[in-house]
């Protein structure tokens, strides 16, 4: 990328335009499409590995990532610690599983080099995918977040799932579509809604939610928000299956935190 006209730092060093941050923990199997995508566009690519198993970290490195191992204090913290590495004027947040398209890349170039724009933060719209189909419909349909930022001007919630990016407006939205390969595989989805339901499990544990009754309600009432009120129903096999899965993380995280009350009350 062109770095005419830009402003030194303290070392004398022209800053990087676009910093790409990334949190990772075994994600061999996806993050070199990732990183593949974001490549031509990215001055510099912050990894904060969890402590990966796998080849995360070699084929980061191998894309020019610069690579740091942290532990896991959740989503929104670890974001935060990667976002606190980067050097960048502008930030992208990406994870793993994610890749820029051809014009998602395109508009953020443009956006970036634009010298006038006041905008501060981007939306950016995704394409979910459960093994592979796109799911266009239901609770993953149709999602936009704000992912490409000014840096001094945003940073994550603290929130340990669930985590977003709190921008200074003013905000736009760029073209093109982020692909989110949501789930690989069904044994992936299932593993993935566990621990996600364990993660979220505290939130409720704070407000003395949980329990059964309330684990059944809510997963009815998910399926039937993201089947039939938000179209689900609309991607055939796939929307049910996205909604089984949504449903079933609801009710695992309300059991979850149900039984943590129940162990406390009776310690």
């Amino acid at each position: 990328m062109s770095s005419e006209g830009r402003m030194t730092d303290r070392t004398g060093e022209q800053p990087p335009k676009l910093s790409a941050v990334l949190i990772v923990r075994n994600e061999a199997h996806c993050i070199g499409l990732c990183l593949r995508s974001i490549a031509p566009i990215a001055d510099e690519i912050v990894v904060l590995d969890a402590g990966s198993t796998d080849a995360t970290a070699a084929i980061a490195r191998s894309f020019g990532a610069r690579v740091e191992v942290a532990d896991w204090p959740g989503f929104g913290p670890q974001k935060n610690r990667a976002l606190a590495q980067a050097r960048g004027e502008w930030v992208l947040a990406i994870d793993a599983d994610e890749h820029l398209t051809p014009e998602l890349a395109d508009s953020i170039r443009a956006a970036i080099e634009s010298p006038d724009t006041p905008v501060n933060g981007y939306f950016i719209k995704f394409l979910a995918t459960w093994c592979g189909e796109p799911v266009r419909f239901g609770a993953w349909g149709g999602q936009r977040h704000l992912r490409l930022f000014r840096r001094r001007c945003a940073k994550f919630s603290d929130d340990l799932v669930h985590e977003r990016v709190i921008c200074q407006p003013p905000h736009a939205t760029l073209e093109g579509l982020m692909i989110h390969d949501t789930v690989a595989t069904e044994e992936e989805a299932t593993e993935k809604g566990l621990r996600y339901a364990e993660a979220g499990a505290g939130s409720l544990i704070e407000r003395g939610r949980g329990g059964p009754s309330a684990a059944l309600f809510h997963a009815v009432w998910t399926f039937v928000r993201g089947f039939v009120i938000q179209g689900g129903f609309l991607d055939g096999r796939v929307g049910c299956r996205v909604a089984l899965a949504c449903a079933r993380g609801t009710w695992l995280r309300y059991r979850i935190a149900g039984d943590q009350l129940a162990a406390r009350r009776f310690s």
